[in-house]
This record gives structure tokens, sequence and C-alpha cells, in this order.
């Protein structure tokens, strides 16, 4: 049943796509076509109601450490959406950014780029070198705001500001990329970044959250959210090695509603 169910998917692709949807640039799938999640995990956690297969519409992130993926088979196995990262601080720009986005896009998988923020750098200076790395291209996410304490930098990993601190910084960058891309930017964070930072303190922003023990409302009580994170070793058809998984926060319509609305013009 699961191989005569993977060719039956595969081989609607390849009618829609025409024959090689990565040379021409044409969606594999018509637009708007959601995938069930076929996914595997080779370290699962033992979630409590909800769990994270009870959410109808599911995707990745990815970056350079994703270094092969068939866009085609990976949105066949249900990657509807990615994130996507693009850029650190104010002058690293992801190896892996510019094929990612063009093959997703060339695959129909709905698109969003993220920003790795750093502490040692202006956030006017990180929200210029986010908007020069990445076009604004119709139909794309909302852009996304990676927030996390930073361990691996040589020059950032020490800088802590205070949480008000850091919440002014946040608003800066926030402010410059909305009014860039049109649309309200997404912010992702951890438990310990969360509840440090006081993050809970920006009312009207959608948060992506990362949780890959226990559920969302276990970790950030209270907390509405849109996007759940919630394992790192995911195993999808057509990505080479593990991958982040993530849950949208609503039905099927939900997702189109969303997109319909927050989807760049």
């Amino acid at each position: 049943m699961f191989l005569f169910r993977r060719l039956s998917l595969l081989c609607l692709l390849a009618l829609a796509a025409c024959g090689g949807a990565h040379d021409t640039g044409v969606p594999p799938a018509p637009p708007g076509v959601l995938f069930a999640p076929d996914f595997g995990d080779s370290d699962p956690a033992s979630f409590n109601a909800p769990r994270p297969d009870s959410f109808a519409v599911h995707g990745i992130d990815a970056a350079r450490f994703q270094k092969s993926i068939a866009w085609g088979e990976a949105r066949a196995s249900g990657v509807n959406f990615a994130f996507i990262k693009a850029t650190e601080g104010g002058d690293l720009l992801d190896t892996a950014f510019q094929e990612h986005w063009r093959a997703a896009g060339s695959a129909g998988v709905v698109r969003g780029a993220y920003h790795f923020y750093y502490f040692c750098t202006p956030p006017e200076d990180q929200a210029r070198w986010f908007i020069r790395n990445v076009p604004r291209t119709p139909g794309m996410m909302p852009p996304v705001l990676d927030m996390e304490w930073n361990p691996f930098s040589p020059t950032c990993a020490t800088v802590r500001p205070p949480g008000a601190e850091v919440r002014d910084q946040m608003r800066r960058w926030l402010r410059i990329v909305e009014a860039h891309y049109g649309q309200r930017p997404i912010i992702y964070t951890t438990p310990e970044f969360y509840r440090q930072n006081g993050l809970g303190q920006f009312d009207g922003y959608e948060f992506w959250l990362r949780s890959t023990a226990k559920t969302l409302g276990e970790v950030y009580p209270g907390q509405p959210w849109k996007f759940w994170q919630y394992t790192a070793t995911g195993i999808v058809p057509g990505i080479a090695g593990g991958v982040d998984l993530n849950a949208f926060n609503g039905s099927r319509s939900d997702w189109q509603n969303w997109i319909a609305r927050r989807a760049v013009r």
C-alpha cells in the first residue's frame, strides 16, 4: 500500500510537470494542492495530545546542512511548505539559500525565508542584509526572525543583552522588514529564549515555536502559535539525512485562508 501510494503521487507530479520541474521551473503539481505527510523520524518523541500527526498541513525548514533535496519528491511526501534559512547577522548568506529557494519554488512548495539574529550587529544592518538577499517574491510566506542564543559564534556567543534590550532590537528589525515585504514577520524561538526574554509580550505577532519533547501548550502555556517545529530528526523521502519537521496550526482550509491573507504580494 505504501509503495502504491508513493508511485501514484510521483506519477501525478510527473504528469503535472510535463517532465522535469527542476529544469523548467514548472511546478510539479497545481498550486494549492496539499499532500498528506508521509514522514518518518529517527528519534521520535512520545507527545501528549495534540500530537503533531493530528495536524493536517506539514512542512520543513532547510539550510546549508540539507545538502541534497529532491524538492518534487519531498513535496509529494507531504512537504507543503518550507522555511529556508537566508541570512545571519549583517554579512552572512547561507550558502544553500539561493538553490533551495529556486528549487522549492519550482516544485510548488510554499516558501518563506528566515534570518538568524546576532546580538553584535545593529538590527538595522541585519534587516538591510536580509532585504538585500531575499527577493520580495509574490506568494512567499511572511519573513521570519529567528531568535535564539548563539553559542557557536566566536564574536557573539557571549553577548546576551537583558530582555528589554532584546525586545527593543527585535522590534527595530521587525518594523523595517515588515515595511519592505508588506507583511508582519513571524517570530521563531526556543523555550529558553522565550522565557528569558519575555517574548510573550509580542502581541499581534504570529509565532513559530520549537518543542521536540512536549506539546507547545505544555512548554509555552497560553501562547498562541502558528507553526510547531516538533522534531530535528525527521526522515522525508527526497531529503538526504535528518531534517526539521513542522506542523501548521489549523486545518487544510485554515491553511488556504492563511496563505491567501498572509502571502507577500
